[in-house]
């Protein structure tokens, strides 16, 4: 390959890095042309695809990034599976690839800047789909949501009874609809052993 593709290459690479959600490195070796046609059509299926490339430049392509730790994992003949779109999708479809065995032998990744195991990597890919990760985390935001709003402009003294109310209403089913009422400060509560009054002194006849 000559000086100018090599470039051109570690540049298309750096791009592709660049735009990846996450990065896995796995062996690639002896696989049959029916089987990398079948894997790379279940990657582009889920927004991912497969590099393959010299050690050499990927570690040109991969310095100064966030990928850099992927380093440590270079050697040998090795494919790149780069995901576009959804981490949990792309280590779900590479799990699936488990029959394959040694003929692509997952070696490590990197998950927004943090290097992941071989242990991490199966453990992604048994999270759910991040269409139902982000549907559940709405649900829990969308009650409190409404609750916020109003929050935010009732006075300071009223945020504790307000959770209060909440977490009543998260107990026992029910919650006070309004605030509770304030014995206004200028009413003074009766007693009943006030002492008499004195009584009043009086001036000369």
């Amino acid at each position: 390959m000559k000086k100018e593709q090599k470039t051109a290459l570690v540049e298309e690479l750096t791009q592709s890095f660049g735009r990846a959600s996450i990065a896995l490195v796995s062996e690639y070796r002896g696989m049959t042309a029916a089987e990398s046609t079948e894997m790379r059509k279940r990657l582009r299926a889920v927004r991912g695809e497969m590099r393959v490339a010299k050690n050499t430049l990927v570690r040109r392509a991969i310095k100064g990034t966030a990928y850099e730790a992927l380093d440590e994992k270079l050697g040998g003949q090795i494919g790149l599976i780069l995901s576009y779109e959804d981490p949990v999708a792309l280590a779900k479809t590479f799990t699936s690839f488990g029959p394959l065995g040694d003929k692509l032998k997952l070696r490590g990744a990197v998950l927004g800047g943090k290097p992941l195991s071989v242990e991490e990597i199966q453990a992604l890919a048994t999270l759910p789909p991040r269409e139902v990760v982000l549907g559940q985390l709405l649900g829990l935001l969308n009650a409190p949501a409404t609750q916020l709003v109003r929050l935010l402009n009732e006075p300071g003294s009223y945020l504790a009874r307000v959770i209060d109310a909440i977490g009543t209403k998260n107990g026992a089913g029910e919650a006070p609809a309004t605030p509770p009422s304030e014995t206004p400060s200028s009413e003074t509560p009766p007693t009943t052993d006030a002492a008499p009054a004195a009584p009043a002194s009086e001036g000369p006849a």
